[in-house]
């Protein structure tokens, strides 16, 4: 374990902060309020960490500044997969604790997925992150200096932002929000909302939440089976969040919301990987607005296992019959567990 990140500031980082925050913080010390507007300007839109590059900021609010920080997170380790195209980092929160996010690069696409907790409480059997437990939640500054420190060490801009790192975001669902609402703002980051992508292993309430609120980000449901028992097998969630309801919620929100949901299948070896399993999706998603997403499952050294070539082209046949698209996601980074179900922070596993 490494030795905790070591601050003596006497303020909370400012990334995570809203531009009411920042004014606040800019009266606080004795500031003009239009000061937090400037700071939020050069924080999420110019992305300028060093005070003293912040030009139109005066002198003496420089030198007050000088002893806070920005960061809430400091990078401390990174891996590049063998194709070069993938590359993940390791974060150590202000209090020790530590937290993985991906940059990924695919022609002209470039996608960052943040994690929003330390560990995952939701337990899913196939998962790196389940076998840590949950820690804690991030912050919504936490969540978004993933995304800063990733553009700084991207040559090109980052076009796509998953939710689908460490954590499940609908347990950090206000965090999750504010982070992704600092993202999308127009006057920081100016990410579209339709590039932006939150994951949940399937909380129903927060399905439901999300709708009635009409967020504008779209919205991934990890599925991994056809039925109660078969979700069951490798998704303890499904107890509390039946499969029925959770395919209920799902319906609404892309009727309600106009925009067409994603459902994510784990393609796991003797689990869900029969052409019926696909039969059964085509009939249980034909009439939702949606987009299937097959990921065949990255290994981690457990029980479960990835189908064969042969196998998942079996699988993938009846689905070349379906009214909705279907891609396959081979994810990439598997050779330094940043492909999907891999992120666990090493230190604290051992």
């Amino acid at each position: 374990m490494t030795e905790p990140y070591k601050h003596k500031h006497k303020h909370k980082p400012l990334i995570g902060q809203t531009n009411l925050e920042l004014e606040s913080f800019a009266e606080s010390i004795g500031e003009k309020s239009f000061r937090g507007r400037q700071l939020f300007d050069w924080i999420y839109r110019q992305q300028v960490d060093k005070f003293n590059e912040m030009t139109d900021l005066s002198k003496s609010l420089r030198e007050k500044l000088d002893s806070d920080t920005i960061h809430p997170l400091k990078i401390v380790n990174r891996d590049l997969s063998s194709s070069k195209q993938t590359r993940k980092f390791l974060f150590e929160l202000r209090d020790g604790k530590l937290v993985e996010a991906v940059l990924m690069v695919e022609g002209a696409r470039i996608t960052v997925c943040l994690s929003t907790q330390v560990g995952c409480a939701v337990d899913c059997d196939f998962c790196a992150t389940a076998k840590m437990g949950f820690v804690k939640n991030l912050s919504s500054g936490e969540i978004v200096d993933q995304f800063l420190h990733l553009q700084k060490m991207s040559e090109e801009k980052i076009t796509n932002v998953v939710f689908m790192g460490m954590g499940e975001p609908f347990l950090n669902y206000k965090n999750t929000i504010a982070a992704a609402d600092l993202l999308h703002h127009p006057k920081g980051v100016n990410m579209a909302a339709w590039r932006i992508t939150i994951s949940t292993a399937g909380i129903v309430p927060k399905i439901k939440q999300f709708s009635m609120e009409e967020q504008p980000y779209k919205l991934a449901v990890s599925l991994n089976g056809t039925s109660q028992d078969q979700r069951l097998r490798t998704m303890p969630i499904t107890k509390t969040h039946s499969f029925s309801d959770l395919m209920r919620a799902s319906k609404d929100y892309a009727y309600h919301s106009r925009n067409r949901i994603t459902f994510e299948y784990v393609l796991m070896d003797e689990i869900n990987d029969n052409p019926k399993d696909s039969e059964k999706l085509v009939k249980l998603l034909s009439n939702v607005e949606c987009k299937l997403n097959v990921i065949p499952y990255n290994e981690i050294g457990g029980e479960y296992s990835r189908p064969s070539d042969e196998k998942i082209e079996a699988f993938l046949q009846p689905l070349k019959r379906a009214n909705f698209p279907v891609t396959v996601r081979w994810s990439k980074g598997q050779d330094i567990d940043a492909g999907c179900g891999q992120l666990a922070t090493n230190s604290i596993k051992n």
